[in-house]
């Protein structure tokens, strides 16, 4: 209970660097989750229109998810070096696997009665795409993302051992300068679980309104 009370009160005593790093952990995972977004969905839609695609990239995507993305940081050194870049495109493919696989296997569980209805009515295989499967997939995709933004929240803290800021440096800080410190390591900890937390909250009941709306 006094460690609480002393990590809270350093809370309160260094609220500017304290919000800086939460910023700066924010910015990391919203924009990794972001770029992720930009790739995966459309690679998804592309993968569930072949069953032979979608069979390679689920393996393929499954042996990514096995690298660590502390690994892939540090292969990203060589290439563009320390910082918030190679953090950025670590958690950018960390990312990925998540949203792309669940993209793909929302299409592709589409009850293919009603995609032959809809294209009896004429629509086009785009048309059906955009008007017809992907509302339907919908609440898989969000559950991909969910699954995304609680990985990368989590993993965004090793961001800081190549010098890309954010929660994790109070984290490695309270590790390293002993038992002391131990306030520092929750400080980030705690934060770090808060926000996660946060995020899964709100993206299943995003996922909840959307299953609701579209699966009625």
């Amino acid at each position: 209970m006094e460690l609480l009370l002393e990590t809270w009160q350093y809370i309160l005593g260094h609220q500017p660097d304290f919000w800086a790093k939460t910023g700066a952990h924010l910015t990391l995972s919203g924009l990794a989750l972001l770029v992720a977004l930009a790739v995966a969905i459309p690679c998804g839609i592309f993968s569930a229109q072949s069953s032979r695609i979608s069979q390679v990239v689920t393996n393929g995507i499954g042996a990514l998810r096995a690298v660590p993305s502390l690994a892939i940081m540090a292969a990203m050194l060589p290439i563009i070096g320390v910082g918030f870049r190679p953090a950025l495109a670590a958690l950018t493919i960390l990312a990925i696997p998540p949203m792309l696989i669940n993209t793909q296997a929302g299409i592709i569980a589409v009850d293919p009665a009603i995609t032959e209805a809809a294209r009896g009515m004429g629509l086009s295989r785009w048309q059906i795409m955009r008007q017809v499967q992907l509302p339907l997939a919908l609440p898989v995709i969000v559950t991909g993302v969910r699954t995304a933004a609680v990985e990368v929240l989590a993993s965004a803290t090793l961001g800081a051992v190549i010098g890309a800021g954010g929660l994790g440096e109070y984290i490695f800080a309270g590790l390293s300068l002993g038992p002391a410190y131990l306030h520092l390591m929750l400080v980030g900890a705690i934060t770090v679980a808060v926000l996660t937390l946060a995020a899964e909250v709100s993206l299943s009941r995003l996922e909840l309104v959307v299953r609701r709306a579209f699966h009625q």
